[in-house]
């Protein structure tokens, strides 16, 4: 579904990725993990869009994405919640929803999938006509996820859904990721908390100082020496 092939990207003169390659399958959860500064949200906000590269290929769905502008990239269901949450904090939880859903099918389904969000988000029901920035930490993570899908993701990017969350909120938040990947919804995650999310994933591959240094099932990397020591320290 997803193709990143040789993807080189930076700032000014500075590279922060090099030759990244990595690819999503429909209907997986991959995960992309490594230390703060690895380069992952850089290669989220590559595939995005908002950051042009400078080598390399992006194919969505057999398409290439490099020369497309970051709201073409949403026409095509590729959507990225990104770190931070970026909530519109003067605007109610449900006005932050609506405007998840400003194309194409997703704004013809919009009333159907805000029933659909507060379904799996029944707190955001309660809160709906509540001030976004007024909420916790944990409520605004759910505002942002259910934002991005509200846009009827083909493909959902993630980056840190759990930071800054409280441990019980942090396997909550994971919870909603594999109810959302059962839902057929394909899944790129990224993530510092490298042992929760190897747990659950299909596949995973971790960035370091912005390359591919490992890659494989989510399972198989939690035994490896490498993981071990550099993540999990042990």
């Amino acid at each position: 579904m997803l193709k990143v092939e040789n993807l080189n990207m930076g700032y000014g003169d500075l590279q922060v990725l090099w030759d990244v390659s990595f690819e999503v399958k429909e209907g997986e959860i991959v995960v992309l993990v490594g230390a703060n500064g690895a380069g992952k949200s850089s290669t989220l906000n590559t595939i995005s869009g908002i950051y042009k590269p400078f080598s390399g290929r992006i194919l969505f769905r057999g398409e290439e994405l490099n020369k497309i502008k970051p709201a073409d990239v949403i026409k095509r269901r590729l959507i990225h919640v990104p770190e931070g949450r970026r909530l519109f904090n003067e605007m109610t939880v449900e006005e932050n929803l609506i405007m998840g859903a400003l194309y194409g099918e997703a704004k013809q389904m919009r009333q159907q999938t805000l029933e659909e969000c507060y379904e799996l988000f029944p707190r955001l029901k309660e809160r709906r006509k509540q001030l976004a920035g007024t909420l916790s930490g944990g409520e605004q993570q759910m505002v942002a996820v259910a934002r991005g899908l509200m846009a009827k993701p083909l493909l959902l990017m993630l980056d840190e859904p759990s930071l800054g969350l409280a441990p019980v909120l942090v396997q909550d938040i994971f919870e909603i990721v594999k109810s959302i990947n059962r839902q057929g919804i394909t899944v790129l995650l990224v993530e510092q908390n490298v042992q929760s999310t190897l747990r659950f994933c299909d596949r995973a591959y971790v960035l370091e100082n912005g390359r591919i240094v490992l890659s494989g099932a989510g399972k198989e990397l939690l035994n490896n020496e490498h993981v071990k020591k550099a993540y999990l320290g042990i």
